[in-house]
């Protein structure tokens, strides 16, 4: 079923329409491989089909999603090819970020991670929302790039990431929460303690553990992974 996103103030309807349907996508609300109505979302989301027409073209461009012509549109499957080069970007990237925190970090801001990861764990005990829990593990990861004042590198990354991001919550789905935020815990000790070799490391096990279980998701969800990816079997994992 479709989620619906308050409308922000003086948002184009074309935004509006892309940022609900990417919201789905990610979210596995609209599961790859579904076909999808330019009638049904206008009626839905209660707009015209030339919005929902042009968010259809700029997602098709950021393979979430496949048009045929004269046939219709489906939500693109799940491509480890790409799924592994944002996480290899995201490894090369965030090894960096990790050991500069381990420089940078002021007291507020080793505050402020430490929060976070209290209120990963208490989202856990309290009810394993995981739509919760991936808002907090993104605000982990980006308020490390900005205390580097590196936003800007983040925003690079965000605006690539939604086929991992997809992974990563059938991963929170079938998998045990817990994991992500043991490790978030231990990359927060580690740079607590100024230890840049400890936390360049914990940060590539992390990364690197999104698609380490991958055989089991694709085995269990063989329809909503792309047949023809080659590049998870290149994987190097760093345990």
């Amino acid at each position: 079923m479709l989620e619906k996103l308050k409308r922000h103030k003086r948002e184009f309807t074309r935004e509006y329409v892309i940022r609900v349907l990417r919201h789905n996508i990610i979210n596995l609300n609209l599961k790859p491989g579904q076909l999808v109505s330019e009638n049904e979302i206008a009626e839905a989301l209660g707009v015209s089909r030339t919005p929902v027409r042009e968010a259809f073209l700029e997602l098709s461009r950021a393979s979430l999603v496949k048009i045929y012509p004269q046939k219709g549109t489906c939500i693109s499957p799940i491509d480890m090819d790409i799924v592994e080069e944002i996480r290899f970007m995201r490894c090369a990237v965030e090894k960096a970020v990790a050991k500069l925190c381990c420089d940078v970090f002021t007291e507020s801001d080793i505050a402020y991670l430490e929060e976070n990861v209290r209120l990963q764990e208490e989202c856990i005990a309290a009810s394993k929302d995981y739509k919760h829990l991936l808002s907090l593990d993104n605000s982990f990861h980006e308020y490390m790039f900005k205390a580097c004042n590196k936003k800007m590198t983040f925003d690079i990354i965000k605006s690539t990431m939604a086929q991992f991001d997809r992974v990563r919550i059938l991963n929170f789905v079938e998998m045990d929460m817990q994991i992500s935020v043991k490790e978030h815990k231990q990359i927060f000790e580690a740079i607590k303690n100024r230890d840049k070799e400890m936390a360049e490391k914990l940060m590539e096990k992390h990364l690197t553990r999104v698609i380490f279980d991958m055989s089991y998701l694709r085995e269990k969800h063989p329809e909503y992974f792309k047949s023809d990816s080659t590049q998870t079997s290149n994987v190097v994992y760093g345990y």
